[in-house]
């Protein structure tokens, strides 16, 4: 693993990489749908990654003004209550809310602020100001600062959300280490120059072969250690 005496600035993806995104957003149809199985739960999660990702992609692609997470999710919500019979409006309102209450990844908090002693670390998500705020307080993640592709009006893997990141480093990107679960997401950040690291999360988006990040690591602890090795 190489070792990183230029990195002046470490940026975290957040969803995925950090909080258990797939597995909160589990939870949250389960208190929803309490009767429904395992089956039937996938399958609407799934329609909701399908529902956000393409509102993402047409945002991305000019097809749609702006719309934050918030706006989005609140989408996906009504179209899983609609597939799923669901029409108490507390309900599908509480389940439009979801990315406010994940779970961090158990690593995710101490190597944070493990790091944190030694460099600044940023947070740079999709997620819209307001859900970032709540997520962040919620799942115990301590930022130096926390920016929204929201500010971008745009979304991850567009270059302008990784520029947000470069802005408030105020240093050479090739000083800035983008760190992620999803290779897509460390794609995006390598078209502006960035520095990349892959960590393993489950449902993640792995690396291909043709991948050149600068780091693969199968957890947080892994990375953070190559990171300080002084600690």
């Amino acid at each position: 693993m190489p070792e990183a005496p230029d990195i002046e600035v470490v940026v975290f993806d957040i969803l995925g990489t950090m909080v258990d995104e797939p597995g909160g957003l589990r939870d949250a149809l389960r208190e929803a749908l309490p009767t429904a199985d395992e089956a039937a739960v996938d399958r609407l999660l799934a329609g909701w990654r399908e529902q956000v990702e393409h509102e993402q992609r047409r945002v991305g692609q000019r097809r749609r003004p702006y719309a934050n997470t918030e706006v989005i999710d609140r989408e996906a919500a009504r179209r899983v209550a609609e597939c799923a019979g669901l029409s108490d409006p507390a309900v599908v309102e509480r389940l439009a809310t979801a990315s406010r209450r994940l779970r961090p990844w158990p690593d995710a908090p101490g190597q944070l602020a493990r790091l944190a002693r030694r460099y600044p670390v940023l947070g740079l998500s999709n997620a819209s100001r307001a859900t970032l705020l709540r997520l962040n307080a919620h799942a115990g993640l301590r930022w130096h600062q926390a920016l929204s592709a929201e500010e971008a009006l745009a979304y991850k893997p567009l270059p302008e959300v990784y520029r947000l990141a470069l802005a408030a480093a105020g240093c050479p990107a090739d000083r800035v280490l983008m760190v992620a679960a999803h290779a897509w997401d460390l794609r995006g950040a390598q078209v502006v120059g960035m520095r990349t690291a892959y960590v393993r999360r489950p449902e993640g988006d792995p690396p291909a072969a043709s991948d050149a990040f600068d780091w693969r690591t199968d957890g947080l602890t892994e990375l953070v250690t190559a990171l300080t090795p002084a600690d």
